[in-house]
């Protein structure tokens, strides 16, 4: 396992970032821009050093359009940027199933570069079950994200992406105050089964966190 310098280290998160929230490679010149607008580099030239350094170390390529792509291996391991998040069994995307709020199935080993400005002792993980959120990206099986929430004003909670808990149950939907007394949670679903469902404010009910991201079950090996 070879070991890296700070700046090896920090151009390598920062391309890892770029790539999982861009859903795309940058060029070296595009990558480059992209971190002057962030202030974290000042030269092209110290930018393609530190490349061309991680492709002797077989961690970054470049394509034939000179685009730039991490290689997994085991090469590298950064275990100070590795943060374990609590998962808690199964929350539906459909109809709400039991939330195992007390009772942690395990954790999932993710990197601090996927959730750069979040507390992690305030994250955790759910595993989606259905299909009643497909059309934001959160698919059967997929674990995903949640920053807890602390109760207090609910109004910049409007359209966003919950974990709701209802009678112990938990479900994935997002959020709208429908009038003063009535809360709903709204399935976007390519199935048009689903439903949404509406609770009155005085119903038992709390919102467990607030959607941070998806880790989609393709990406984990089975």
């Amino acid at each position: 396992m070879q070991k890296l310098t700070g700046k090896q280290k920090n151009l390598l998160e920062s391309l890892r970032e770029y790539i999982e929230q861009r859903k795309e490679n940058p060029t070296s010149y595009r990558f480059h821009q992209t971190l002057m607008k962030l202030g974290e580099t000042d030269s092209l030239k110290s930018v393609m050093q530190v490349i061309e350094s991680l492709e002797k170390k077989d961690l970054v390529k470049r394509d034939q359009d000179k685009k730039l792509y991490i290689v997994e291996n085991d090469n590298y391991a950064n275990f100070k940027n590795i943060f374990s998040v609590p998962l808690y069994g199964l929350a539906s995307c459909g109809e709400a199933l039991a939330y195992a709020e007390d009772n942690v199935d395990g954790f999932l080993q993710i990197s601090k570069a996927l959730f750069r400005g979040s507390d992690p002792a305030r994250l955790f993980a759910v595993k989606a079950l259905g299909d009643s959120m497909d059309k934001d990206g959160i698919s059967d099986g997929d674990y995903v994200i949640f920053e807890k929430y602390e109760a207090g004003s609910q109004d910049y909670l409007e359209g966003k992406i919950i974990v709701a808990v209802i009678n112990g149950m938990a479900t994935i939907k997002r959020y709208k105050k429908v009038s003063e007394d009535i809360i709903g949670l709204f399935p976007k679903s390519t199935n048009n089964f689903h439903q949404p469902i509406f609770i009155h404010k005085s119903d038992q009910f709390m919102i467990a966190g607030i959607f941070k991201k998806v880790l989609p079950v393709k990406y984990v090996s089975l």
